[in-house]
């Protein structure tokens, strides 16, 4: 099968019109079937809650129509968990609104740099907050993840969420509804949930390594430095050759040919060796011109 199969394939669940009946559906039992018969894994959760009513939680979610029916005849007011990642064919960025602040400006800065700008459709979650829904790509595996600081999270495999048209009790005493609020009129797309987050959250290394080439050193020689690293010593190595590329003046696009020629001889696979020296230009162009030494400049912001 090939890629384009098997995205067809992984996708095929949802449509445009799926999320819209959802939010349209007279009651939770019938949501919750309208998803099990497409094949998307559901449970129960608490009236007014997100806390499932099964003894295994999301483990327990099934598409199987007698036992979806059961639990609603059983608690017909339960709210609907789904699974995220590949159980449902679906990942989500959670976009928080709480007392602390809100993550609206760190998505925006992850749509306007492309890493989060393919979404399928949006919910408004009852917190005032956003659900994005991104159809799974051709990737095995994306593993839920929280980045306090941006009031972002990413529920992926290993995650569940709570469904429209779920109502769920907040802080303040209301209960509120998940609500539609877009379906993407462009392409739907994937979301790397390890590019956002190195993006959100970006890597910390404390200081160079040893035997890194010194200042002024010819491109070709830090590549060739790259190449040697070891395992575990890889990305770090990648992420200062890479600052040091920006230091010197190179652009992006030749530094990620070179270097990404050598990590990849190194062991680095491309998605990962393209996220490390991505983050290592954000962090060091922030810095400004103005300082003079990359590492200096790093160990300026904590790195």
């Amino acid at each position: 099968m090939d890629n384009t199969a098997q995205w067809q394939s992984r996708t095929s669940r949802w449509n445009p019109r799926l999320p819209i009946s959802l939010s349209d559906a007279p009651d939770l039992a019938t949501a919750s079937m309208m998803l099990a018969t497409r094949d998307i894994p559901v449970f129960p959760c608490t009236r007014g809650g997100k806390q499932p009513l099964t003894t295994h939680g999301f483990h327990d979610a099934s598409t199987d129509a007698a036992t979806v029916r059961g639990w609603w005849q059983r608690w017909p007011d339960a709210n609907i968990g789904m699974p995220t990642g590949a159980a449902a064919g679906v990942d989500v960025v959670d976009v928080d609104v709480h007392s602390g602040g809100n993550g609206f400006a760190a998505f925006e800065r992850a749509r306007s740099a492309d890493l989060a700008a393919g979404w399928a459709w949006l919910v408004r979650t009852p917190s005032g907050g956003v659900h994005a829904y991104y159809l799974r790509g051709l990737v095995d595996e994306q593993r839920s993840w929280q980045v306090p600081s941006q009031h972002v999270d990413f529920r992926g495999d290993g995650g569940y969420i709570i469904a429209p048209p779920s109502q769920v009790t907040t802080d303040d005493g209301q209960t509120r509804s998940y609500e539609l609020i877009a379906v993407a009129h462009h392409r739907a797309a994937p979301v790397d949930a390890a590019a956002l987050k190195a993006f959100l959250d970006p890597p910390r290394p404390a200081r160079p390594p040893s035997g890194m080439p010194a200042m002024g050193a010819r491109p070709d020689k830090l590549a060739a430095w790259v190449a040697a690293r070891p395992e575990g010593a890889r990305n770090l190595g990648l992420f200062w050759a890479a600052c040091r590329m920006v230091e010197e003046g190179h652009p992006f696009d030749s530094t990620a040919t070179l270097l990404g020629d050598a990590a990849r001889s190194a062991g680095l696979a491309d998605q990962e060796a393209m996220t490390t020296i991505r983050s290592a230009y954000r962090i060091a162009t922030r810095l400004g011109a103005a300082l003079a030494h990359p590492t200096n400049a790093a160990e300026a912001v904590s790195l």
